[in-house]
């Protein structure tokens, strides 16, 4: 089944949508590569997904072991190599303050979250940097 369309709509601009859901996402070359940065780049996109990733796990392990879980927040920093031109490391900053967890439980919830599928996904080329508040 596919899961999603990628549309070129001129200007270095795509549009991507979610088959399933209709929902889409415009994306756009960032300036730094001849682009005018009005849009998540694709290599935004990669990068926020592996913050995404982690709370959408985080949440599941929360659901799974009976912990509360109303509040996640990330900022997410996008730092680009070259020589090739690749994403070479992301820096995330999650808050997940307002959850009451104990150390242990917070330990937990984001070992759980560091092991989502799209942290899988990345090479090990690629630096990643975490910053957590519980």
């Amino acid at each position: 089944m596919v899961t999603s369309t990628v549309e070129y709509l001129g200007n270095l601009r795509t549009k991507c949508t979610h088959l399933q859901s209709g929902m889409e996402i415009v994306t756009d070359a960032p300036v730094d590569n001849n682009g005018k940065g009005e849009a998540f780049s694709p290599t935004d996109l990669a990068a926020t997904a592996y913050a995404s990733c982690m709370i959408t796990i985080i949440g599941i392990y929360c659901d799974t072991h009976g912990l509360h879980f109303n509040h996640a927040k990330a900022q997410v920093q996008k730092i680009m190599g070259s020589n090739p031109r690749r994403i070479s490391k992301v820096v995330i900053e999650m808050d997940l303050s307002g959850n009451n967890w104990s150390d242990t439980e917070a330990e937990k919830a984001i070992r759980a979250g560091k092991n989502c599928p799209v942290a899988k996904t990345f090479s090990e080329d690629v630096e990643i940097e975490f910053s957590f508040s519980y």
